[in-house]
């Protein structure tokens, strides 16, 4: 399936930015390349620039990265338990708390990368495995509906969104 081709109601509105920049793309395609384009345009960004916030209170990038590994892991379980068909609403998920409560800045970066990259390879695996039906679940989730492949749209868009940031504010 094609970015273009999800329909508005299989997510909150809070995610259509996350959705509509992707423009055309097949989920299991871009999953896959976008990882290796933001590997790279990390490990081109100066290494002082891993510890920079660009005002007080911001993340860093290595918070960010680490953002991203746990964003992906979250949104992956809740694509697998809408999948299984569970209709059990899904929480949401405090993000500050989590970056605040990580060790990411002390961290390296080439580890930080590995576990995006794995987790990334999970994620694939998962979306791989589902049907079209499974696809198509719809399912609760921070008190919207959303189905399991907006989920997958959403996890690329939230890496581009942050990629974005790091442009704008970062470099």
């Amino acid at each position: 399936m094609k970015s273009n081709q999800l329909p508005d109601t299989e997510y909150a509105p809070f995610y259509a930015g996350y959705v509509h920049v992707l423009d055309d793309v097949n989920m299991i395609e871009e999953l896959e390349i976008c990882l290796h384009d933001f590997i790279k345009f990390v490990q081109n960004i100066p290494m002082d620039k891993f510890d920079y916030r660009y005002a007080e209170g911001k993340w860093t990038i290595k918070d960010i990265i680490q953002h991203l590994i746990d964003t992906e892991r979250v949104f992956s379980y809740r694509a697998m338990r809408i999948s299984r068909n569970d209709k059990t609403p899904l929480p949401g998920f405090e993000e500050n708390d989590y970056v605040d409560n990580t060790n990411a800045n002390e961290r390296n970066l080439q580890g930080l990368l590995t576990e995006l990259a794995v987790v990334r390879q999970s994620t694939l695996a998962l979306f791989k495995s589902f049907s079209e039906e499974q696809l198509t679940r719809m399912g609760v989730a921070s008190s919207s509906p959303v189905s399991v492949r907006a989920i997958g749209f959403i996890i690329i868009g939230h890496q581009k969104h942050h990629q974005k940031i790091f442009q704008e504010r970062y470099l």
